[in-house]
């Protein structure tokens, strides 16, 4: 039995079980699958977005972890589990470990629930307008080759399985390159649909995408302030820049991030973006990501001392960390360093603030090195001028380095090493795809690095 097909059908028994924030975190006790796929509603049409952003979440932190302590951005301390600092520091992986089987079922668990939505579409005797149902399909696909790309950025040159929507006929495995090029040719085909879906959605997106809003260039109603098809353009053609960065093609990078919500303006909000949220309320969940300070060895994440050490002097994204102190038996506050699996640690990983701040999906930071990435070859000038947006926003001097193609990615890697820590594992990607694993510390004896995750044990690679 193939495991896309077991979660999915385990998993998904309703579409939607989390609230993502639409009404203030409302529960939503939302419509079956087979009511969604048979016939979607313009009821059910807002219920079945809503778990598709909710699932999205779905061991988020399970992918975020095993990818930061992967590329060394961090340590995962679980007394309850020593496989965070077992095999995932010696690159011994289990390929029927939660840290291997849970984002995989996840990732594909959104996917199915987008393609019954999809399928409802298909069906629907709902009347939506042509542009509306150009719109559903536009979102949809979208938020589906983000997903796959989240797998894939696990999966590396195993491949992904992206035709998913029949499980009883699952499409092939995709080499790495393959995948890469169907993810691309998904957002390009969501463009197609969002370009003729009119001004408006036929569904309400949560307060995760409100910072795009006015991205397209077409000015807001300040009476009806939604995220139009236009500026969800906007955060697909993000999406689509990073893909292109992936394969390096940089010339439609470029032009991707010229159309996407980029601001390379002076003054530029670095934090402009599309987030996922969470609440408290109803059956919503916390940030999976958030610890408290000075956290105990049950559940604990500490930076690693490498992004302190080799941090510039007065880089202000050394805020994300934070100096672990408490106060000792004699009433002095104190250093608190943690210890664990012999690895001890002085700084707590704390980049959100409480138990319900948002999560970024794609950041317009992100996006001014995607830009200067995607220049470092053809105009290091306009790179260099990118990478001074960064440097200047943290704190420090303009960049005085070399220019040369391999000086430029050094410092280009340097920046977003510091400017995405802790947010999804980028470091290790990013590393990888330069052929450059072998600059990740080694801690203890017996630790190593490896490039990908196994593709789970009861997946079936042969159908």
């Amino acid at each position: 039995m193939k495991i896309i097909k077991i979660f999915i059908i385990t998993i998904l028994s309703s579409v939607v079980v989390l609230s993502c924030d639409i009404e203030d975190g409302r529960d939503l006790n939302g419509p079956s699958t087979d009511s969604i796929s048979s016939d979607l509603s313009r009821g059910e049409l807002q219920e079945a977005v809503a778990g598709i952003l909710a699932d999205m979440r779905g061991r988020l932190g399970t992918q975020v972890d095993a990818q930061s302590v992967a590329g060394r951005e961090y340590w995962r301390f679980q007394s309850s589990d020593p496989r965070w600092t077992a095999d995932l520091l010696s690159g011994t992986l289990d390929d029927n470990a939660f840290y291997t089987t849970a984002p995989y079922s996840s990732r594909y668990a959104t996917v199915k629930d987008i393609n019954l939505m999809l399928e409802g579409l298909i069906n629907t005797t709902e009347t939506f307008s042509d542009e509306e149902k150009a719109g559903i399909r536009g979102f949809a696909n979208t938020i589906k080759a983000h997903e796959l790309l989240m797998v894939l950025n696990q999966q590396y040159q195993n491949g992904i399985r992206v035709d998913v929507a029949d499980i009883d006929n699952l499409g092939p495995f995709l080499n790495y390159d393959d995948s890469l090029t169907a993810i691309f040719n998904l957002l390009t085909d969501a463009v197609a649909d969002l370009s003729i879906a009119g001004e408006a959605f036929a569904f309400s997106l949560p307060s995760g995408f409100d910072n795009i809003e006015g991205a397209s260039g077409i000015p807001d109603d300040p009476e009806n302030d939604v995220v139009s098809p236009a500026d969800f353009i906007t955060f697909n053609n993000a999406l689509a820049a990073r893909v292109e960065i992936y394969r390096k093609k940089y010339d439609s990078a470029e032009t991707l991030l010229q159309n996407s919500f980029m601001d390379m303006s002076a003054g530029a909000d670095l934090s402009k973006g599309v987030y996922l949220t969470f609440s408290l309320g109803g059956a919503d969940i916390a940030n999976p990501l958030f610890f408290a300070k000075n956290s105990s060895g049950g559940n604990a994440r500490i930076a690693h001392p490498s992004f302190i050490t080799e941090a510039e002097a007065g880089d202000t994204r050394l805020g994300k960390v934070v100096f672990r102190e408490a106060e000792n038996s004699s009433g002095v506050i104190a250093p608190n360093p943690l210890t664990q699996s012999n690895l001890t640690g002085a700084y707590d990983v704390f980049i959100y603030g409480s138990n319900v701040a948002p999560v970024g999906i794609i950041r317009n930071e992100e996006l001014i090195l995607l830009y200067a990435e995607a220049n470092h070859i053809s105009s290091p000038t306009d790179a260099v001028e990118a990478i001074d947006i960064i440097r200047l926003a943290a704190g420090l001097p303009a960049y005085s380095g070399g220019t040369t193609q391999t000086e430029l990615v050094t410092e280009i890697l340097k920046q977003r090493r510091y400017s995405l820590y802790a947010e999804g594992g980028h470091r290790w990607i990013d590393l990888r795809r330069f052929g450059r694993l072998d600059e990740l510390p080694l801690d203890r004896t017996g630790d190593g690095t490896f490039e990908q995750f196994p593709t789970p044990a009861n997946e079936n690679r042969t159908n």
